[in-house]
């Protein structure tokens, strides 16, 4: 009987969490690095593409077409959305939203149950099973893409506002800012519907966002990246045509302008 092979493109600390899951499985994992070459004469049921939001779009163009076209390819990445895996002809992806983390030297922290869908949904699940990591499956397509939609307002509201208001944790946020954290919320979502073509129930997403703000009120709202996804964010604005003034309003304090 063939053991089930598993490709890992990226190995930071969710590809590591991932490979770890994979293994106690009995599946077989290649690591794929920024410095390896990629064996287009492998056929793995499983690709996990773990790189950063930056690495994304390098990383899917160094894919096989072969991998492209089977329903084989899983992507976790945050800000993630449609034409991102669509332009580089990804037509069946998994996608897992993950909501914990995992810092060097620490314990796995779960903020939310991590949702996923797609093809290769009961394998991801069942590394989060092993893991002991909460995992569901989303209900469909509309569902998944509304998971989206609720985490990326989610990243982009707790790291902006910090650009602005300061080193923060959730809690603080919730508690003390929340006229900023709707009118980014709103923006956030706002600029997702023009891109995806569709709209979402802005209630569900607020009140998800406001749960995951709250179920570690001790988490660090925004972190290093915070001004490179307040720079993605614009960009994304400004090819959808999309107002966002208070993002713009913080992106100006901070001296940052839009760039892909």
């Amino acid at each position: 009987m063939k053991t089930p092979h598993a490709v890992i493109v990226g190995m930071g600390q969710l590809g590591r969490t991932l490979g770890e899951g994979l293994l106690m499985q009995g599946i077989t994992v290649t690591p794929v690095l920024r410095s390896t070459a990629i064996d287009s004469s492998l056929n793995p049921e499983t690709v996990i593409v773990a790189t950063g939001e930056d690495d994304l779009a390098g990383a899917l163009e160094r894919l096989p077409q072969s991998w492209k076209s089977q329903p084989s390819i899983v992507l976790l990445q945050n800000e993630l959305l449609p034409p991102q895996w669509e332009n580089h002809g990804v037509s069946q992806p998994t996608i897992f939203v993950v909501w914990f983390e995992r810092k060097p030297g620490k314990l796995i922290t779960p903020l939310l149950p991590s949702i996923v869908f797609g093809p290769q949904q009961d394998i991801i699940q069942s590394a989060m099973d092993h893991l002991g990591i909460p995992c569901e499956i989303a209900a469909g397509e509309d569902d998944i893409l509304t998971q989206l939609v609720i985490k990326n307002a989610y990243i982009w509201t707790t790291n902006i506002s910090s650009l602005f208001v300061g080193p923060l944790t959730t809690g603080v946020l919730h508690d003390e800012h929340a006229s900023l954290v709707d009118s980014l919320i709103k923006e956030t979502v706002a600029v997702q519907e023009a891109i995806i073509g569709r709209s979402f129930d802005f209630e569900k997403i607020v009140s998800r966002v406001n749960q995951a703000l709250l179920s570690d009120p001790l988490h660090n709202a925004g972190g290093r990246s915070a001004k490179r996804r307040l720079e993605r964010f614009l960009a994304h604005a400004h090819n959808a045509g999309i107002s966002v003034p208070q993002a713009q309003l913080i992106a100006e304090r901070q001296g940052i302008t839009p760039r892909a």
